[in-house]
């Protein structure tokens, strides 16, 4: 990591996006996809303490969580052939691919004790962002399409997303089952907004 302002300035841009169209979904993806897009091009400014991959499965780091919970942002950490349940966010949210390469497989919502029905399914590149919501779609599976090594992305939700009631659904029924997410590590991280010489070694 050589430059944490880089995400402070996209927290500072991305929150008076909030302030103005908070309300707008369209805007919010029309601008805030660019800021994001901007941010995962640069692969600067992640501390390494949150770009650790876990051995079970992948791991979701709070970045910033907004004083009003009106949006948060997160890094996903994807180890080789992890991949998520098939899982909704009940909210607006961005991902933006920065390492490695992503795959999105997206299902149509569920008629009850029937099969899952997948929609298709896309790659996400570096630089790449994809959009989710009830709007546009918000059921999908989510996996790391590298076989040989991580990949990292950062996601943009409208709530905090490790406080949401969402669901993940069964493939052969679609029956839903309501889960947190939470997050690994419990601390909101502060690495963008302190001099360099008081950042505590990896954050």
């Amino acid at each position: 990591m050589s430059n944490p302002q880089r995400f402070g300035a996209f927290i500072a841009a991305f929150s008076a996006l909030v302030d103005a169209d908070g309300a707008d979904e369209r805007r919010i993806f029309d601008a805030g996809g660019k800021l994001l897009a901007d941010l995962v091009r640069h692969d600067d400014w992640l501390p390494e303490a949150f770009a650790r991959p876990g051995a079970d499965s992948y791991r979701q780091y709070l970045l910033y969580r907004d004083p009003r919970a009106r949006f948060s942002v997160v890094s996903f950490v994807w180890g080789p052939g992890q991949r998520t349940p098939i899982h909704d966010h009940t909210v607006w949210g961005m991902v933006g691919v920065m390492r490695g390469e992503e795959r999105c497989e997206e299902y149509d919502v569920p008629t009850p004790g029937r099969p899952m029905t997948p929609r298709g399914s896309h790659p996400v590149r570096p630089g790449e962002v994809d959009f989710v919501s009830p709007r546009v779609g918000d059921i999908h599976v989510v996996s790391n399409a590298l076989p040989d090594r991580p990949s990292i992305s950062i996601h943009v939700y409208g709530a905090d997303i490790g406080a949401v009631s969402r669901h993940v659904y069964d493939p052969a029924t679609g029956a839903p089952q309501a889960f947190v997410s939470g997050y690994h590590g419990a601390a909101q991280p502060g690495f963008w907004d302190r001099p360099a010489g008081t950042r505590a070694p990896g954050g």
